[in-house]
């Protein structure tokens, strides 16, 4: 089976704690919204306290068009993917030795936060001395799925071609897609909830020469599941500004009734029940998104603790955030032999698991 050999993180330099994008929210909409105390709410019931975006905090107090942030958006992205490519490939804490770029078959570059022809991955590969022959597949509008779908897909290509060294470079700048004039709910929501951050992870085929230094997860398997006509839950909305958000308040319903049977029966084609899941990798939505998880899959909060601290320390960074979750459960070493299942959702509205086992 595929291995993950390395994860890497990187978050962009500005902090924001919480009462401050408060207190910004409040300065920006409290005339667009009468009560506007009772909807702020939602910067505190969501349990985030810091978050990180890359720009200085003023700057989304002033308008924007969409060519000014789109600019930014692949200025960012490439910075910070880089630094997380090399990251990645040097992370001797879990391999044997680092990896040059050379040795790297394929990349899979997912985002939804902006768009870029050529992808960010091309103008990476002008900066690390990858080869020219190396395969491209960038994958635009997963949203919050991405992190886990790319690593599905890198999955299906290392049993394919099971000598390959894959990345699955996951870059998000949802703080650029602010839209200061929008005073809809789901902007709102999106302000507090919403950060920017980009995640690497190097996947390799059985037949791999890459080695690690102690057990690391094995995709044993994978599954994809979609919502037929579902496409309002959540996404964007693309407008002549740039991309406004979508969110449903029925997302937290939607999980509880859909997610359970999906998992379950995951778990059960592999002949194994919940009950041998010691590590639950869940990408953290927002507050309510994993207390859906909680009660579809009848678990207990310590097993969401470490989605659950990522959100409080990252917000939700969109695709990234499950590979930050992946990061955090390999730093805490898990022994050989246990298993996780890493689960994200996103517009669609879909689902993608994965079964992990570390060895």
């Amino acid at each position: 089976m595929p291995t993950i050999h390395s994860v890497s993180t990187v978050s962009p330099p500005v902090e924001i704690r919480q009462e401050d994008a408060m207190s910004f929210a409040r300065s920006l909409f409290s005339d667009s919204f009468k009560d506007i105390d009772r909807l702020l709410k939602v910067f505190r019931n969501g349990e985030i306290e810091t978050r990180q975006v890359c720009m200085p905090i003023e700057w989304y107090a002033e308008p924007h068009d969409f060519e000014t942030k789109n600019d930014l958006y692949i200025k960012h992205a490439v910075e910070l993917s880089k630094q997380a490519v090399e990251q990645c490939l040097n992370d001797t804490s879990t391999l044997e030795r680092p990896v040059d770029p050379a040795e790297i078959d394929a990349i899979f570059f997912i985002s939804s936060s902006g768009i870029a022809t050529p992808s960010i991955d091309a103008r990476l590969i002008n900066q690390l001395p990858f080869r020219h022959d190396v395969k491209r597949i960038p994958i635009w509008g997963l949203g919050c799925a991405g992190g886990a779908a790319g690593m599905s897909r890198a999955f299906d290509y290392c049993k394919a071609y099971p000598e390959s060294n894959v990345l699955v470079i996951a870059a998000e700048l949802c703080s650029l897609t602010f839209q200061r004039d929008d005073v809809s709910k789901s902007n709102l929501v999106g302000v507090s909830l919403f950060s920017d951050g980009v995640a690497c992870a190097l996947v390799s085929g059985k037949q791999s020469t890459i080695k690690n230094t102690r057990p690391m997860p094995v995709i044993r398997a994978t599954s994809s599941r979609f919502m037929p006509d579902s496409e309002e839950v959540m996404g964007w909305d693309i407008k002549n500004d740039g991309l406004h958000v979508v969110f449903s308040k029925s997302i937290p319903t939607v999980i509880t009734s859909w997610l359970g049977p999906f998992v379950h029966q995951f778990v059960e084609d592999q002949e194994l029940s919940m009950d041998d899941v010691e590590h639950f990798v869940a990408h953290p939505g927002g507050k309510k998104v994993l207390l859906a998880y909680e009660k579809a899959l009848s678990m207990e909060t310590e097993q969401t603790a470490i989605s659950k601290r990522v959100l409080q320390q990252h917000g939700n960074m969109s695709s990234p955030t499950a590979l930050f979750v992946l990061k955090e459960f390999i730093d805490q070493q898990p022994a050989a032999g246990e298993y996780g299942l890493m689960a994200a959702l996103g517009p669609g509205f879909c689902g993608e698991l994965l079964l992990l086992e570390w060895q």
